[in-house]
């Protein structure tokens, strides 16, 4: 892909987090300066440990710092500071209103610096459509945090239409890689069963297996982010997946592949309300407006992360 960004002053939220460090070390590779916020809530400073002397750390939610020198002078923003698992706003209704109030303050920075933004957004947003999912069906508000991902795509909209303020959301599905550990039980299944099974521990599946996802690595998320930064549009919502599904029974099949194991999964009932059964992405509008396709295969991206943990 060629790197249009050079050299460029980028703000990436929520930089200690799984997608924001691997994000951060991509961007540092490409000779950018990157100031980091982060307010450690589910990030580790682990994850940023070798990288640490090369950016501007700034502990803190995100709606108390905007006003600092350091973002003065800012050419983009990567917004992934934002809780990114249901049982977090289950447990906490309140963080329905701090993640909005986060985005607007995010989106006035945007204004201010006259720069633009890209920001996650959720899969999650389709739960009662039928696959593939695409970004022209209907949204279904199932949950809180569904409530949080979608008002933020109608915000940025109208930030574009009444302000110009260019934003670009990316509805991320199933992503998992290195960096996951400090999620511990909200890590994606792919990194919670890969633990477990190299310890010789069974993986615990909820259900039958028979829940389909569309595994995404992370690079190919770091990909999508960078390509939508890159890109010449200026507010709109895309897919980043991989087009593809797998179910849990055939991911554990994977693992003990990869993993040279035979580990069957032990199975018990699942009681969450709303789950999502079905999941892949339809990857077309992405691929012919952004040139986004993934390229690494679930059985790639498990070979590469065994590697590392």
């Amino acid at each position: 892909m060629k790197k249009t960004l050079k050299r460029k002053k980028i703000l990436v939220t929520g930089g200690a987090g799984f997608i924001g460090s691997n994000l951060i070390k991509n961007l540092l590779r490409d000779g950018h300066k990157i100031i980091v916020i982060d307010n450690l809530t589910t990030g580790s400073s682990d994850n940023l440990k070798t990288v640490r002397k090369e950016i501007k750390f700034i502990r803190s939610s995100v709606g108390k710092v905007l006003s600092t020198k350091e973002l003065k002078g800012i050419d983009g923003i990567f917004h992934i500071g934002i809780p990114s698992s249901s049982p977090l706003y289950k447990k906490d209704h309140q963080l329905v209103s701090e993640a909005i109030s986060d985005f607007i303050s995010i989106l006035e920075l945007a204004k201010r610096e006259k720069c633009k933004m890209v920001f996650a957004s959720s899969s999650s947003v389709y739960n009662g459509n039928k696959i593939p999912y695409k970004e022209t069906q209907p949204v279904f508000v199932k949950d809180f945090y569904t409530e949080a991902r979608y008002a933020m795509e109608r915000l940025s909209r109208l930030y574009y239409d009444f302000f110009g303020v260019k934003s670009i959301g990316l509805r991320f599905f199933s992503v998992y890689g290195p960096g996951e550990e400090s999620k511990k039980n909200l890590a994606n299944l792919v990194s919670q069963f890969l633990w477990e099974m190299k310890k010789n521990k069974a993986p615990i599946i909820y259900g039958q297996g028979k829940q389909e996802r569309d595994f995404t690595y992370i690079e190919d998320i770091i990909r999508g982010l960078k390509m939508a930064m890159d890109s010449k549009i200026d507010c709109d919502i895309f897919n980043l997946g991989t087009g593809k599904y797998h179910n849990l029974n055939q991911l554990v099949e994977i693992l003990n592949k990869v993993l040279n194991k035979n580990l069957p999964a032990v199975y018990v009932k699942n009681t969450v309300k709303n789950y999502i059964d079905r999941q892949m992405a339809d990857t077309n509008k992405a691929e012919k407006i952004l040139g986004f396709k993934a390229k690494i295969s679930l059985e790639q991206g498990i070979r590469k992360l065994s590697k590392i943990n």
